[in-house]
């Protein structure tokens, strides 16, 4: 039965026709997307679309109009827009080609190195920033190098993606699963970094080795990077400092937000706006524009350089995923969950660190699955209520479930094109830049890079529930040195070819 409320507002059905009506829809987007027939924004909006004729025209009531406005995350849409933004003013100073030239410089012109150097620079930078922060920042620049080196730029821009999620994984901060685990169990900072950083340091060195054996044709014949007719520099320093000093300022807002209580978004959208302001006040100084010229600043911003398509995307992908939060679909995913745990233990008489092992693989790769499919926000706020039900029945568990519910939801949206906001960002700017990346191609790359991150996150639960979370940080190191040796060997001994240019 539904009900209205006193807005006329209707309540959505929970019935399995509903749930069964709304996971068809997932399903249905989710092939189309792959197939790549028709556009990615018009697959989600034909879904939607759908979704409000079955809503306001059968007895099925899906979403309505009203809950598809609670559905929308604010903050990620304030922040990709905000951060689009100061971004675009950052590239009138002329700073990226400047930092491409550099980065170059330091890499002798070898793709190999220059890949290396994006992939460990974009994981730290998201550890302590949010990793779609740090791809807006970043693609630019490795679509510049790819150019320059004749690079294919899926080459450098896709591993730049796993390593946005792997590193942002490691912090609260550094992805929006960890902001809610965190916000509902009181997990600090410091918990994050000290039981998440060791296997996401394994992760990064593997994720380096897979990105090089994967592209090694694509690295080795590539051409040596084109000299420019003239050494870049800054064109326009003084906007430049305080586009620097502002987004310092932005960085700190996002790293103190659990104190002063701000989300993300806040910080991102004054930053962009005294950005912009800045700009515009720097060019009225030494310039008398006509009515039309005014155009120089906020216009060109707004029309050149902030992704509408991707935001649209998020959009109607926030609504798609509110219906099946609604009809109870995602209520119904979690308690399988549980379900299945429950009939583990009891058909294998398992004991109890037996019990607390399963339950935290399952969590893991059942949150893997899920992420690289929809997205891993809501689905994380509503396992939280079963993971903390399971938290307290299973003696001993301590933080490992929720550790397993931080690694799967953050390292599952690898898998797929659309599994996490960086994805879906980069894949928006790639396109608007002419080096589109396709469905497929993303998840030859992408599905290996999590299964790999996925197996490692069971490592580590296994050593947490055996051993302890103080044992498992020393072992951790201890994998981490053995892979980064073997890594840097690897890397040796491969640098003669990759740095050889193409005849």
């Amino acid at each position: 039965m539904t009900g209205l409320a006193a807005t006329g507002e209707f309540v959505s059905t929970t019935d399995p026709t509903s749930q069964a009506l709304v996971a068809g829809m997932v399903i249905g987007t989710f092939v189309l997307l792959a197939l790549e027939r028709v556009h990615r924004v018009l697959v989600v909006l034909g879904a939607v679309s759908t979704i409000f004729m079955v809503s306001y025209f059968t007895r099925w009531k899906l979403i309505s109009f009203e809950g598809a406005g609670r559905a929308l995350d604010l903050n990620v849409l304030l922040l990709l827009a905000s951060m689009m933004a100061l971004v675009g003013v950052l590239k009138t100073t002329g700073v990226f080609p400047w930092a491409v030239q550099r980065l170059l410089e330091r890499a002798g012109g070898r793709p190999g190195a220059i890949q290396r150097l994006i992939i460990w620079f974009t994981g730290i930078l998201s550890s302590v920033a949010d990793n779609v922060t740090t791809v807006i920042f970043v693609t630019p620049m490795a679509t510049d190098m790819a150019r320059r080196t004749g690079v294919p730029a899926a080459a450098y821009l896709l591993p730049m993606i796993m390593a946005a999620n792997i590193g942002g994984t490691a912090t609260l901060i550094g992805d929006p699963p960890n902001i809610l685990i965190g916000s509902a169990t009181g997990l600090s900072f410091m918990a994050f970094l000290a039981n998440l950083a060791i296997p996401v340091l394994s992760m990064m060195v593997i994720l380096e080795w897979m990105a090089r054996r994967t592209f090694r044709s694509n690295l080795l014949m590539a051409e040596a990077p084109t000299a420019p007719t003239a050494r870049a520099t800054i064109v326009d320093p003084m906007l430049l400092r305080w586009g620097v000093g502002i987004s310092l300022l932005v960085f700190i807002g996002f790293v103190t937000h659990g104190a002063t209580g701000m989300p993300v978004a806040v910080p991102a959208l004054i930053g962009a706006a005294a950005l912009l302001i800045v700009q515009d006040s720097l060019y009225l100084r030494t310039h008398r524009p006509t009515a039309s010229e005014r155009a120089h600043g906020l216009l060109d911003v707004l029309d050149r350089e902030i992704e509408w398509p991707t935001l649209a995307f998020f959009v109607f992908l926030f609504i798609l995923v509110g219906a099946a939060v609604q009809t109870g679909l995602m209520d119904t995913v979690a308690s399988a969950l549980s379900q299945a745990i429950a009939q583990g233990q009891q058909r294998f008489g398992l004991s109890a660190p037996a019990t607390l092992m399963l339950a935290a693989l399952v969590i893991c790769w059942a949150s893997g699955i899920l992420s690289s499919l929809i997205d891993n926000i809501p689905f994380v706020a509503v396992a939280i209520p079963i993971v903390a039900r399971l938290s307290a029945e299973l003696p001993g568990s301590g933080d490992t479930l929720w550790w397993a519910l931080a690694l799967g939801a953050c390292l599952g949206g690898n898998g797929t094109a659309i599994g996490a906001s960086a994805n879906v960002t980069v894949v928006g700017i790639a396109e608007r830049a002419g080096v589109p990346i396709r469905f497929a191609e993303f998840s030859r790359f992408g599905v290996p890079v999590a299964v790999m991150t996925l197996a490692i996150s069971s490592l580590f639960l296994v050593g947490w529930v055996y051993l302890g979370e103080g044992p498992v940080r020393w072992l951790g190191l201890l994998l981490f040195g053995a892979l980064f040796a073997a890594g840097r060997l690897a890397s040796r001994r491969s640098a003669t070819s990759t740095a050889t240019p193409r005849s």
